[in-house]
C-alpha cells in the first residue's frame, strides 16, 4: 500500500506542480494586474459567494464517492450511473438558492450577470471533481492527474493568448474579467466531457439514471461529508465577502491577491491528501495497522516544506509581492506577512482530517469545523473595521490553527498513533522507503 501511495504522490504531484504553479502565479496575477483591484476584488467575492453554496452541486457526494468506490470498487457502474443523474438535479436546486440569496443581498444587474457564469463554471468544476473521485477510488493515479490539471492547461492556453497574444477585434483590444470567466466555462467543459467519457467506458457506462431511492440513499450517506464541505468552505472563503461588505471591493481584492501565494502553497497539502483519501479508507477497512507508518511517510516531508516556506516567504513578503504585481503592490505586504503562516495548519488538516474522513469521523469533524467558522467570523468582525484585510488575515489563521489542533488531537486518540509517527526516519527507514521504490 505504501508503494500505491508513493506511485500516486509521484503521478499528482508531478502534474500539478507543472502547471498549477504558472497557474497561480503566471495568469490569475496576470490577469489581475489587467483588470486591477476593484474589478478583480468584485470578482473574487462573487467567486467566494459561489464556492461557499458550491456544496449544494455536491451535498459531500464527491468524498462519499472516494471512500466507498475504494472500499467497494465493484459499485463503480451502478454509482456512476445512478450519480450522474443526481449532479443534474443539484444543479437546479444550486442555482435557485444561489440567485435568490443574491436578490436578498440586493445583487444588482452586473451581480447576476456574473453570478450566472461563475454558477455554470461551479458546476462544471464540481462534475470534474466527481469523475476524478472514481479515478481515485480505483487508485488509477495516472489518469487521475491527467484530468487534475486539464482544465489549467487550456485555461492557460486561452488566457495567455487573450492577454499576451495578438489582439483581436471580437475582444476589442481590451482584457476583462468577464473574459477570465468565459476561458473557464470552455475548459471545464472541454474537460467534464473527456473525463466523462473515459472513466464512462472503463465503468461500462450505457445511460444517465433518475433513481429516486438510489437518490435517497446516496444523499443520506453522504450528508455527513455535505456538512464538513461547507462549513469548510465558509470558513476558508467568508473572508473576501465580509471585507467587501464592510470595506469595499480594494480591500477584498487585496485580500485575495495576498491570499493567491498561499493558495498555491497549499496545492501541495492537497495533492498529498488526493491519493491518501482512497488508501486511507481501503486501509481502514482491511488494515489498521499501517495507518502509521502511511502517516509518517508524509507527515514530516510536509510539516519541513510548510514550515521552511512559511518563514522564508514571511522574511522575503515585499519582494515576492513586487514580483507579482505591478499594481500598488506594498499594499498586499503586511497582509502577505500574516497570512502565510497558514500553511501550516493547512497542511495538517490535509493529513490528518483526511485520516479522520476516511475513518467515518465525519460527527467530530463537523464540530470542529463549525467551531473554526464561529472563530473566523468573530475575530473578523472585530478587526476589519479597524485594520481591513490584515484583520482578516489574522481571523483566517486562527480558525486554520483550531482546526488543525482539533484534527491532530483526535487523530492520535482514535488511531493510537504512536509517538514514532512524528520522529525524523531513520536510516532503517530510508532504506525500507528504497525498497518500497523498487
Amino acid at each position: 500500500m505504501q508503494k500505491k501511495l508513493l506511485s500516486g504522490l509521484f503521478w499528482v504531484l508531478l502534474a500539478n506542480l507543472l502547471v498549477k504553479p504558472f497557474w497561480i502565479l503566471g495568469i490569475e496575477v496576470g490577469v489581475q494586474n489587467a483588470v486591477g483591484n476593484e474589478a478583480y476584488g468584485f470578482y473574487a467575492a462573487l467567486f467566494s459567494f459561489c464556492y461557499i453554496f458550491n456544496i449544494l452541486l455536491d451535498l459531500g457526494i464527491t468524498n462519499y464517492n472516494t471512500r466507498n468506490i475504494a472500499q467497494h470498487p465493484q459499485l463503480i457502474t451502478k454509482h456512476l450511473s445512478g450519480i450522474l443523474g443526481i449532479k443534474l438535479c443539484l444543479l437546479g436546486l444550486y442555482a435557485v438558492v444561489t440567485f435568490t440569496v443574491g436578490m436578498l443581498m440586493g445583487y444588482g444587474s452586473e451581480e447576476f450577470r456574473l453570478l450566472a457564469l461563475l454558477t455554470l463554471c461551479q458546476f462544471l468544476n464540481s462534475l470534474i471533481l466527481y469523475l476524478r473521485s472514481n479515478f481515485e477510488g480505483l487508485l488509477l493515479f495516472r489518469w487521475d492527474s491527467l484530468f487534475s490539471v486539464l482544465d489549467r492547461i487550456l485555461m492557460i492556453l486561452i488566457c495567455g493568448l487573450l492577454l499576451w497574444g495578438p489582439k483581436f477585434s471580437v475582444f476589442n483590444s481590451h482584457f476583462s474579467i468577464y473574459h477570465f470567466v468565459y476561458a473557464q466555462l470552455v475548459a471545464y467543459g472541454l474537460t467534464a466531457l473527456l473525463a466523462l467519457a473515459v472513466i464512462g467506458r472503463k465503468a461500462k457506462l450505457r445511460h444517465i439514471r433518475f433513481d429516486r431511492p438510489f437518490f435517497a440513499m446516496v444523499l443520506k450517506q453522504s450528508a455527513p461529508f455535505a456538512l464538513l464541505v461547507l462549513l469548510m468552505a465558509s470558513y476558508n472563503r467568508v473572508d473576501p465577502i465580509l471585507l467587501r461588505s464592510l470595506v469595499g471591493d480594494t480591500e477584498a481584492g487585496i485580500y485575495a491577491g495576498a491570499f493567491r501565494l498561499l493558495d498555491a502553497l497549499t496545492m501541495v497539502a492537497y495533492l498529498v491528501s488526493v491519493p491518501l483519501l482512497p488508501i486511507y479508507a481501503r486501509l481502514c477497512r482491511e488494515d489498521r495497522s499501517q495507518m502509521a507508518g502511511i502517516t509518517r511517510l508524509v507527515l514530516l516531508p510536509m510539516m519541513l516544506f510548510a514550515v521552511g516556506a512559511a518563514v522564508a516567504l514571511h522574511l522575503m513578503a515585499e519582494p515576492a509581492m513586487q514580483l507579482l504585481y505591478s499594481e500598488r503592490a506594498t499594499d498586499y505586504v503586511p497582509v502577505f506577512r500574516v497570512i502565510v503562516f497558514g500553511i501550516i495548519p493547512i497542511s495538517l488538516t490535509y493529513i490528518f482530517g483526511t485520516l479522520l474522513t476516511a475513518g467515518g469521523y465525519l460527527r467530530q469533524l463537523n464540530l470542529f469545523a463549525v467551531s473554526s467558522l464561529v472563530l473566523n467570523v468573530a475575530v473578523n468582525l472585530m478587526l476589519i473595521p479597524r485594520l481591513g484585510a490584515v484583520g482578516s488575515a489574522w481571523a483566517s489563521l486562527a480558525a486554520q490553527g483550531l482546526m488543525a489542533a482539533t484534527q491532530l488531537v483526535l487523530a492520535i486518540r482514535l488511531f493510537h498513533l504512536p509517538a514514532a509517527t512524528f520522529r525524523p526516519p531513520s536510516l532503517d527507514d530510508l532504506r525500507h522507503l528504497r525498497t518500497i521504490l523498487k
